[in-house]
């Protein structure tokens, strides 16, 4: 009787690509982000040069659109939300309880984004052992712990750093704090967030790059991750800046917190937009030629 083969490719101990050589000749690849963004699974007929992209079932499909949709408005919105509190802070058009406000009404977005994000790696089609071409879906969880797929552990990596944010966010509404309890308080959980969102992004890459450095300007999925990317290092230069000189009890630059945390947020507004169009496509199977 004949094998399937199967080759994997991954970074570390994750695997992000997996093409198995079937019996008849053809082959089928499964990537971890195309599958779980798209539902789709790459399937090359034997002798064929054309590609078919075969979708999970419909059930899949629905509910990936939604989740989709529901966490790249998140991104937007907040994104504004931030972009706004900034430019109050900067130019001085709000009080700091009025910026507070904005920001954490902001972070409640993020933080909505990052678990819908989580649920989309949660309740993604998987791809059938033995690579036979299909994948399935499973019932609805609102939770799972998974850390060995590289998926899930960046959008959890995602998810705790805007729920870290949500603690410095809180904790900036205090009045009459000592300088040693502002940034114990409110800068060490923000930079504590952007570290979280750096390593997020990193592992996106990981994912998209199945390991290696890579430069994907046809792909849509590393151009995401690559806004979202400069936004978390703009929110950590942003963080940086932020840190209350105890000498002087101001901070080391208003200016660079305050247009950091601004043209960061835009990006994540930008990879919300950007992600709205890197949804299931509404046919079952589609076709590309081959690269």
């Amino acid at each position: 009787m004949a094998r399937t083969e199967q080759h994997a490719e991954g970074a570390g101990p994750f695997t992000t690509r997996l093409t198995w050589h079937l019996p008849d000749g053809g082959t089928a690849v499964w990537e971890s982000r195309p599958a779980r963004r798209r539902g789709t699974l790459a399937v090359r007929p034997p002798g064929s040069a054309t590609t078919r992209h075969t979708s999970a079932g419909d059930v899949a499909l629905r509910r990936l659109r939604r989740l989709n949709t529901i966490a790249a408005t998140a991104f937007v919105i907040g994104g504004a939300l931030f972009a706004v509190g900034a430019g109050m802070a900067q130019f001085g058009s709000g009080d700091a309880t009025t910026v507070a406000s904005v920001y954490f009404a902001g972070g409640l977005f993020f933080t909505t984004g990052g678990y819908v994000s989580l649920l989309q790696v949660v309740n993604a089609p998987r791809h059938v052992p033995g690579g036979e071409g299909r994948l399935v879906t499973h019932g609805w969880r609102w939770w799972s712990y998974e850390p060995a797929r590289v998926d899930w552990l960046s959008t959890f990596v995602l998810f705790a750093g805007a729920l870290v944010f949500a603690v410095d966010l809180v904790d900036s509404f205090l009045q009459g704090l000592t300088v040693q309890q502002i940034n114990r308080l409110i800068w060490a959980p923000d930079v504590i967030g952007c570290v979280l969102f750096l390593v997020s992004g990193h592992l996106g890459f990981a994912e998209i790059c199945h390991g290696r450095l890579c430069v994907r300007r046809r792909s849509l999925g590393w151009w995401i991750v690559a806004v979202n990317q400069l936004g978390s290092a703009l929110f950590m230069l942003s963080a940086l800046a932020a840190f209350t000189r105890p000498s002087t009890g101001s901070l080391i630059n208003a200016d660079i917190t305050n247009w950091g945390t601004l043209v960061g947020a835009l990006c994540f507004s930008l990879g919300g937009l950007l992600q709205a169009l890197e949804r299931p496509a509404g046919s079952r199977t589609t076709r590309a030629r081959s690269r």
